[in-house]
């Protein structure tokens, strides 16, 4: 297992961007076709696939992780915001675990689903 770790500019407030990355609309907005949440299970629709992840962390406005629940332990993905102070930009950390087989098309995946959440926030 390798970790993929990705930093995306985004204009921004870390609020807006912490409700598209952490609830269910805003993830099917730019993650998935449809996104239903159960407790801290969220479980993620494209097309006919589902797959259900649990939250692992949540620091709002800041963070949060998921666990893969029909992968083993360790496959997990994490959204960070972080704002400089200084400038006042926000970026958007996206921190994934995938098998080294997976690393290039996970990273092209992540590129484009990102810029879909560009789009949607108007970045």
């Amino acid at each position: 297992m390798q970790e993929i770790r990705l930093e995306f500019f985004l204009k921004t407030s870390p609020a807006v961007l912490f409700s598209r990355i952490s609830n269910p609309s805003g993830l099917a907005e730019w993650f998935a076709d449809n996104v239903e949440i159960n407790g801290k299970v969220f479980t993620f629709y494209w097309g006919t696939t589902e797959q259900k992840a649990e939250i692992l962390t949540m620091i709002p406005n800041v963070s949060i992780s998921f666990r893969w629940l029909d992968m083993d332990p360790g496959y997990e993905f994490e959204f960070q915001i972080i704002q400089d102070e200084l400038t006042g930009d926000v970026a958007l950390i996206v921190t994934d675990n995938v098998d080294e087989d997976d690393m290039e098309d996970t990273r092209n995946l992540w590129i484009s689903q990102i810029a879909k959440l560009k789009h949607m926030i108007g970045s």
